[in-house]
């Protein structure tokens, strides 16, 4: 035959890209998108492009929209060894609406994209049906999206997820840490665990070092890919809840960098934090990490939440306020420092560091 011939006979599939299992993909995940929709949504899923009214705003003096794009890093490989999928999609949701969020924004909608090896569309629907509920957590839409399959970029199961969100808050009312002064409350908010910072160094202290394996039980009855794939904590609820009562002064989501990156962050130039750990309750699998691990202590509070996942910096009078509302909204509350005049670093007290 021919190479003349054999060309012919190559196909998008045989190159390893099957539209056909593309769009069983978007039947799949139709009702799961659709159950996300909310006022403002225009059209549905399929379009070029995703469309959204913001004629509900209409009474906000100077509209502001907010972005924020995100990923889930290492912890997709968890999910691979695992074969589970929709805590990802959560995840995916929450670290780009809990950016949003420390500005005072109201979530709008949400986009995603999946880059994959090859297209599977049934795991690839349970990470779209964790991302529909992480939206529905957040308040928000999801809106569209985008899945690419490139052969030859990722290897067979082997994808990675981005995530791009919207909200919108009226210029006036924007929150950014600048009427922060001395002796103001920081009042922390409990995270659900590891959320989605640090996973390549969990991966290679319980894996590499430790020798454990994803379904070993790691504390309880809980193996560590169970502990590992905790969905992180979505916080709108309760950041509504508390600014809709409180003066709320500066907002802080503890990501990658932990407390001594990001509540700087918030703070003017010449205020620092100082942070009580003694005050904070560590959920089980950070707990169970830290005594199985020989990681600095240092090193903790600079990769991971260690218990509290968001902060809210308020005047000593807002205090009592701060926890009442966070309580209404289901969520445990605790005063965990203050602000100090200083050189925008963050002390941490409460534990015994090497």
């Amino acid at each position: 035959m021919s190479r003349h011939g054999e060309t012919q006979k190559t196909g998008y599939r045989q190159s390893g890209v099957d539209i056909d299992e593309g769009n069983r993909f978007i039947s799949l995940i139709k009702s799961s998108v659709d159950s996300t929709k909310i006022n403002g949504v225009i059209g549905g899923i399929g379009g070029f492009a995703g469309l959204f009214s913001l004629a509900e705003f209409k009474d906000m003096e100077e509209p502001v929209l907010v972005s924020g794009a995100d990923g889930v890093g290492t912890k997709l490989k968890v999910a691979l060894m695992s074969e589970k999928y929709d805590a990802v999609g959560i995840d995916l949701v929450a670290m780009s609406v809990n950016d949003l969020l420390v500005t005072g924004a109201k979530p709008l909608f949400f986009l995603d994209y999946v880059a994959v090896g090859k297209l599977i569309p049934e795991t690839m629907k349970d990470v779209v049906l964790g991302v529909s509920k992480g939206c529905k957590d957040a308040g928000c839409a999801l809106l569209g999206g985008e899945t690419a399959e490139m052969p030859g970029l990722y290897v067979n199961k082997d994808f990675d997820l981005a995530g791009f969100a919207v909200g919108i808050v009226d210029r006036k009312k924007i929150i950014d840490g600048s009427s922060i002064k001395d002796g103001d409350v920081i009042i922390g908010i409990s995270s659900s665990g590891f959320h989605s910072n640090g996973y390549s160094l969990l991966r290679n202290v319980l894996f590499n070092d430790k020798g454990y394996k994803a379904s070993d039980i790691f504390y309880d009855d809980v193996t560590v890919a169970e502990a590992l794939l905790i969905p992180t904590k979505i916080y709108a609820k309760v950041v509504q809840k508390v600014v809709s009562q409180v003066n709320v002064k500066g907002m802080v989501h503890i990501t990658g960098g932990g407390f001594y990156d990001n509540i700087p962050r918030v703070l003017p130039k010449d205020i620092s934090a100082e942070i009580d750990v003694s005050a904070m309750e560590m959920p089980k699998v950070i707990k169970r990490f830290a005594e199985v691990s020989d990681i600095d202590k240092h090193e903790l509070y600079r990769v991971f939440n260690m218990g509290v996942g968001y902060i809210f910096v308020v005047s000593p009078e807002d205090k009592d306020n701060v926890i009442k509302a966070a309580q209404d909204a289901g969520e445990k509350a605790f005063i965990i420092g203050k602000a100090v005049k200083g050189d925008n670093t963050v002390k941490i007290k409460g534990i015994d560091f090497d």
